[in-house]
């Protein structure tokens, strides 16, 4: 696909003729520009709030740093999407920006694992690989800022213990996508070292906005992908619940993983324009959610429970035995439906079991298990991912 793709409203623009935006502070003498909602922006992102004015300027000027202000005449180095005029990270231009889609199904716990995994980037995945990690962007929704908003879930779920309420669709509230900026540092072939920057955008998609064709913003951002994180709820899969006592309260929405995987391989191949005898490009990560629910019926020496190999990269050969073992668990619990639709529609496709919590919760009164939140490979999905599009190296013995 030409171009790289706005982490805000995922349509591809050429990061070499960007938009800038005006900062608000005019040249000598002339008042400078004052905020107002900008059109464009509310119509491909939904925000709604106050902001300086963007534009777009000659050609000539393109590829140049910084750009005068048509209105203020005020100098601006401040760049933003030609699209949808959201100001995009210093780092944008030049760098590897990957769009990394996650969706799944009503119930599936997507606003939880999203919440963790930022959780688990920020910490132990930083230091893992000597990262810098930080949110980039100005606003999330009704939010005064996406880090306010994600602030707000991690006290809820680290501090307080309480689980909250399922993401709304997208036609009645639809937020902003986190963006996350990943630095780290790679060594070249002559052993000199240098910096490899990787804009990464998550859109907590709500279940019902697989279901619909009404949803514009989902279907742009599933044909943007570079990557796909699905997950699935494992309650929903045939032989389960018939295996574990697990609460009315727990399962949510009526579609199975089968139905969740045929509506996003359909947009994918309606997005991608994939013919019908062509597997989908599109390397999708398969995660099961959830899967403390089942740990009491499995075994303590099973590949998902083996310890993850230190250092700075993938493990693949780890992953490929988790993807073994998960695949076995679909035939053993009467899925192998789900198998064979993977097999027959996709290039490239892995399965991961994950648990943003790591113990159930309680879900009549919405409570994290007392032990507090334990997160178990939330985030192999996404280093997969990274892993092939070339972010980040296969780990070494």
């Amino acid at each position: 696909m030409a171009g790289v793709p706005c982490p805000y409203c995922y349509h591809r623009i050429d990061d070499s003729a960007l938009a800038f935006q005006c900062t608000g502070v005019g040249a000598p003498g002339v008042e400078g520009c004052r905020r107002a909602p900008d059109p464009e922006r509310a119509r491909h992102t939904g925000f709604v709030g106050d902001v300086h004015p963007t534009f777009v300027p000659p050609r000539s000027l393109r590829s140049a740093t910084q750009a005068d202000c048509p209105h203020c005449h005020g100098r601006t180095g401040v760049r933003a999407c030609p699209v949808c005029h959201t100001p995009l990270p210093t780092t944008f231009v030049g760098s590897r920006s990957p769009l990394v889609g996650m969706v799944g199904g009503k119930g599936a716990g997507k606003t939880v694992y999203l919440t963790v995994l930022h959780h688990q980037l920020r910490t132990v995945v930083r230091r893992r690989f000597d990262a810098d990690v930080r949110l980039v962007g100005d606003r999330q929704g009704g939010e005064t800022s996406t880090e306010e908003y994600l602030a707000r879930y991690q006290r809820a779920l680290f501090e307080d213990g309480e689980l909250f309420e399922s993401t709304p669709a997208a036609r009645e509230s639809r937020k902003e996508p986190l963006v996350v900026e990943w630095r780290s540092p790679r060594r070249g072939l002559l052993g000199r070292t240098s910096l490899r920057t990787t804009i990464l955008s998550f859109y907590d998609t709500a279940g019902e906005d697989l279901t619909s064709q009404e949803s514009v913003h989902t279907q742009a951002y599933l044909g943007s992908a570079d990557g796909m994180i699905v997950l699935l709820d494992p309650w929903h899969l045939p032989g389960v619940r018939d295996r574990l006592d697990v609460p009315d309260a727990a399962v949510t929405g009526a579609d199975g993983p089968l139905d969740v995987l045929m509506r996003v391989t359909e947009l994918l191949r309606a997005t991608g324009g994939v013919k019908a005898h062509r597997p989908v490009t599109t390397p999708i990560a398969v995660a099961f959610a959830k899967m403390d629910a089942l740990f009491p019926i499995l075994g303590t020496s099973d590949p998902i429970f083996a310890p993850v190999r230190p250092g700075a990269g993938y493990d693949d050969e780890a992953g490929e035995a988790v993807h073994e073992y998960v695949a076995s668990l679909l035939h053993r619990f009467d899925a192998d439906d789900v198998d064979a639709h993977l097999r027959l529609n996709y290039r490239t496709f892995r399965y991961f079991a994950v648990s943003a919590l790591g113990a159930p919760p309680d879900y009549k009164v919405k409570q994290v298990d007392p032990g507090g939140v334990q997160p178990f490979r939330v985030e192999e999905p996404l280093l997969w991912l990274l892993h092939r599009l070339g972010v980040v190296d296969r780990s070494r013995p």
